[in-house]
């Protein structure tokens, strides 16, 4: 779903279907897709933080 969700942010390797992080800090514009992500990541898999550390 991340990759669907966000695909400037994550993609699906083809051989394992394990997520790939492309971009760790992506721009503001894709923060709201990025969270999204992280909230329909059926595994829970991925954390999302502000720039300070904190979760997003």
């Amino acid at each position: 779903m991340c990759a669907l969700t966000a695909p400037e942010v994550f993609d699906q390797s083809e051989d394992e279907g394990l997520v790939v992080l492309l971009d760790e800090t992506p721009p503001p514009e894709l923060h709201a897709a990025t969270r999204r992500a992280r909230q329909l990541c059926p595994s829970g898999a991925i954390s999302v933080s502000d720039p300070d550390g904190s979760p997003a």
